[in-house]
């Protein structure tokens, strides 16, 4: 515990030394450390109820996000008639002075199954794709082994986003490539992400 304990402080104090070290990314690894714990699981656990399945409820989202469901920054809080779901949580900055910028997080669920979904392209073009593609390796944390993809339609659009499967379905958590974030930093906190997950079981 003690070596543990000592681990994780010189990995704090060498982050606060690091000139590139930012607060999102110190609250991360923060995180990171801690037992991942569902803040807001009333909702979620709502959620599962609702489609019958599982949900993975975010420990850990970059501030000023937060994962409450209806809450400030679920921009988006669908269920689908064959009861997969999309919650996105979304900050922007924009306006004259404003530095500008975007947050955005998606998670999604496809309880029973696990075939990758299939979207349009968008505008005139009607031929469906897969909704994720251009595979890029592995994320293995939490006990998820996710494979990451880096070409993604609809909602996930210019979004990195890892995709795994879990008791029958296909879950996916996804995070925008946009200012103030770089690729680089989108795929570092969505390992934050997946490290944090809490599984919510729908009520019996």
């Amino acid at each position: 515990m003690r070596r543990g304990l000592l681990i994780a402080a010189v990995l704090t104090a060498l982050c606060l030394l690091a000139s590139g070290c930012s607060s999102g990314e110190k609250a991360a690894h923060a995180a990171a450390e801690a037992k991942p714990t569902c803040a807001f699981p009333a909702g979620w656990k709502k959620l599962a109820t609702r489609i019958d399945a599982p949900v993975y409820c975010p420990g850990w989202l970059p501030d000023p996000l937060t994962s409450e469901l209806a809450g400030r920054w679920n921009n988006i809080n669908s269920v689908s008639p064959d009861r997969s779901y999309l919650e996105s949580f979304v900050w922007q900055e924009t306006g004259a002075g404003a530095a500008g910028g975007e947050l955005h997080v998606n998670l999604r669920g496809y309880p029973g199954r696990t075939a990758i979904p299939r979207c349009t392209r968008g505008g005139k073009a009607k031929g469906l794709i897969p909704c994720f593609s251009d595979p890029r390796g592995h994320v293995r944390a939490n006990g998820i082994d996710a494979t990451m993809y880096t070409v993604n339609q609809d909602a996930d659009q210019w979004h990195v986003l890892l995709a795994w499967h879990d008791q029958g379905g296909l879950y996916t958590v996804s995070e925008h490539v946009a200012p103030p974030l770089t690729y680089e930093h989108v795929v570092r906190y969505l390992k934050h992400e997946l490290r944090s997950l809490v599984l919510i079981e729908p009520s019996t």
